[in-house]
């Protein structure tokens, strides 16, 4: 390897290196220069037992290859015999690897004195132990890495395992102290969650899983991580068949449910559960001084009740460095609730341009169209009704709506959007921004039908002259805008705006005068007022629905984009569009100048269903699979309620046939009393299977094992793959032909 990553001159020990990943961790580490101490006691997966043969095996396979090793036979109780092996035979100890475990599954009203103390002195005691005798030589030499061996048990729960899963996250809580302590020395420590086939793995998994989740897919990731050049320090990872992720913790935004001087009541807690355990513009804290930080600015904001001044927020008292963003953030601003006809959407439609001198556009143009129907950028326009509600009023932001500009905007559909009715939008604010010359408010809004989520809004609004309060300048919570390629566009469309265009427009809900009255526009530095950036936007919208996607709205899922410049009505718009799988890239160009509008923008469609084929699926697409479909839905039908209960999750099949999509079905065990369906989910799939009509056939006739038709590559998985095994029952139960 040109830029391999060598340990010549680096001592490893790792512990239960006779077999599974510590074999796999030795030899990866001697192959690369490494001297290692390969450990392990000999015994069986449950501690009992004792041999040098494990142990001699790895070594000399080692020194077969050119490698040096040596062998010890010690228990990880023995801390101090293995690192005084290490001292002995290469005069230092660079890396630990804590691999060695045992099992002694029981469920829990089983698990005997004994089960429980043996796993915890193996597992995180012996860690322990061989981790403090090799510390204080990693500290004078100033390096030393360290592996803890942790496990989705551990993270998770798993049945049937509360000691080992015990002691595998006190193993997480062991390394990331040690990761701060021995950061000064340039003592890493990191823990791994492995899932790979080994004698521990064998009692929990499949033989085919065991055979399949190589010790050699984990290896890779022990060996970067104790690289002299690797600075990732008291991390967690997931690591199992060449995948490797990270994890980190997130916890909601709480709520205070105590006042000042007032007793602090179960009746309280009660209260407030929804947003205690409300997730939406969650925290990711990394430190116990994070953690703690939300204490001390709860107790400050209890402290403050009924001291509050209710000072103007353009009053010259109103300085940017009294931000306190975590007050900010996750304030709900407003709900609203949308009454609409058809008039509604039929205004926005002829708003963003379209016209009955086009005859596809009649189906959002007239009411008596049996195809009628509502743009789907429409779902602008309930969510930001909701919005300003709350903004000047923000504590400690110099908020001037006057000098508000619209930069970005991200709008997700769930479903199509009704043609009437009532819509109620909640407004939140996802998180506050300083970019010096003004602050960034990102906003979300959801808009619910009843009790359904319809679309989801994603406001960017910058405000002139609030920013320098000492804020960051990014968030991860906002939705990003993408490049197009680098390339020709694949078509082309010009929309000639009126004179009234802004006029027109604003009657769907933006009544500032910014868009209609030259004098406000003029305050604003515009020679005239401008175009609203949401109708460019719906102009955008309605021109990839219909050239990518037939004007079909169920095909229609997000639009994302950043306003650039300004438009004024009269001027022509140049709408570029690339096509990237199902991703439709644009931008809006002004023709008379050149100027990009719209920048970053895409669009995401969802693939034809043919329309003909799900109808008559026997006679024009011939596939057996239908039938297990029907049958199953009319099972649903029966008994949905039931299975809604054990299942909780939506499943979408993609049928193939001569390697193409011929069919989609989506069986929903998660809303109401179960569906089936034909169609891609009309809600987020949790897993998605691919498979061609004969492979469905044989397994769900039992002729071909689930699991081998995965590693085999015949059936794939998106999403969740632990979800199939729920899966199972019902093809089993519900399904036989």
């Amino acid at each position: 390897m040109a830029a391999g990553l060598r340990f010549d001159g680096r001592v490893v020990l790792v512990t239960g290196a006779g077999g599974g990943l510590g074999r796999a961790y030795a030899l990866a580490f001697a192959e690369r220069g490494a001297s290692v101490v390969v450990n392990d006691l000999g015994g069986d997966f449950k501690g009992y037992g004792k041999s040098s043969s494990a142990a001699d095996k790895v070594v000399e396979e080692i020194r077969a290859k050119g490698g040096k090793a040596v062998p010890n036979y010690d228990s990880v109780e023995d801390g101090e015999k293995l690192v005084k092996t290490a001292l002995e035979a290469f005069g230092r100890i660079d890396i630990v690897i804590n691999n060695a475990g045992i099992l002694r599954d029981r469920s829990f009203i089983r698990i005997s004195d004994e089960d429980w103390d043996i796993i915890h002195r193996i597992h995180l005691r012996g860690s322990f132990l061989v981790t403090r005798a090799a510390w204080n030589h990693m500290k004078n030499q100033k390096f030393g890495r360290i592996i803890m061996t942790s496990s989705a048990a551990g993270i998770y729960g798993n049945f049937g395992q509360a000691n080992y899963s015990a002691a595998k996250l006190g193993l997480l809580g062991l390394s990331n102290t040690i990761a701060i302590e021995g950061r000064k020395y340039n003592i890493h420590s990191n823990t791994i969650a492995p899932t790979a086939g080994s004698r521990l793995t064998q009692t929990v998994m499949p033989q085919d899983l065991v055979d399949a989740f190589k010790p050699e897919y984990v290896a890779p990731l022990v060996i970067w991580l104790c690289h002299e050049s690797c600075a990732e320090n008291g991390s967690l990872f997931e690591v199992g068949a060449g995948w490797i992720g990270k994890l980190r913790w997130e916890r909601s935004l709480g709520a205070i449910v105590r006042e000042k001087n007032q007793p602090m009541t179960p009746e309280a807690v009660r209260d407030k559960w929804e947003k205690v355990c409300d997730f939406d513009n969650a925290s990711k804290p990394r430190s116990i001084q994070e953690s703690i930080s939300v204490l001390s600015d709860a107790l400050s904001q209890i402290e403050s009740q009924g001291n509050v001044t209710m000072n103007s927020t353009s009053s010259g008292s109103v300085v940017s460095s009294s931000v306190d963003t975590t007050g900010i953030v996750g304030r709900e601003l407003a709900t609203s609730v949308y009454k609409y006809t058809h008039l509604e959407p039929i205004l926005y439609a002829l708003g963003v341009g379209m016209s009955t001198k086009d005859p596809d556009h009649l189906k959002f143009l007239f009411e008596g169209s049996g195809e009628f129907c509502c743009l789907p950028s429409f779902g602008v326009i309930p969510a930001q009704t909701s919005m300003f509600d709350g903004i000047p009023s923000l504590p400690g932001l110099n908020i001037d709506l006057a000098k508000m500009l619209h930069g970005e905007q991200y709008l997700e559909l769930y479903k199509p959007l009704p043609t009437s009715g009532q819509l109620t939008s909640v407004s939140t604010i996802a998180d506050i921004l300083d970019k010096g010359s003004g602050a960034v408010l990102l906003i979300d809004v959801n808009t619910y039908c009843g009790k359904d989520l319809v679309c989801y809004n994603q406001f960017s609004l910058f405000f002139v002259g609030a920013g320098g309060f000492g804020g960051k300048r990014t968030s991860e919570k906002a939705k990003v805008s993408v490049n197009p390629p680098k390339r020709p566009p694949d078509a082309v469309i010009f929309d000639e705006t009126t004179a009234d265009q802004a006029a027109l427009y604003r009657l769907s809900g933006d009544w500032n005068p910014l868009h209609v009255d030259p004098s406000f526009a003029a305050l604003g530095g515009f020679k005239k007022p401008i175009l609203h950036g949401l109708c460019s936007f719906g102009f955008a919208a309605r021109n990839i629905l219909k050239q990518f996607a037939n004007n079909d709205v169920n095909r229609f899922k997000a639009i994302k984009v950043r306003f650039a410049k300004p438009v004024f009505p009269g001027q022509t718009l140049q709408t570029e569009m690339w096509k990237e799988g199902n991703r439709i890239h644009f931008q809006t160009k002004v023709k008379e100048t050149g100027e990009v509008a719209i920048s970053g923008g895409y669009v995401d469609i969802v693939p034809a269903v043919n329309k003909t084929s799900a109808r008559e699926p026997l006679t024009t697409t011939g596939l057996q699979s239908d039938l297990v479909f029907e049958e199953i839905g009319r099972r649903v039908k029966e008994l949905g309620n039931e299975l809604v209960k054990k299942v909780n999750a939506i499943f979408q099949w993609d049928i193939t046939k001569d390697g193409k999509t011929a069919m989609q079905w989506t069986i929903d065990l998660k809303n109401g009393s179960g569906a089936v369906y034909q169609g891609p989910a009309r809600s987020s799939a949790d897993t998605t299977f691919t498979l061609s009509d004969e492979d469905f056939m044989d397994v769900v006739q039992q002729k071909t094992n689930p699991q081998k038709a995965f590693f085999s590559g015949k059936l794939k998985v998106k999403g969740n793959i632990m979800l199939s095994q729920k899966l199972e029952m019902i093809l089993k139960d519900y399904a036989k032909l």
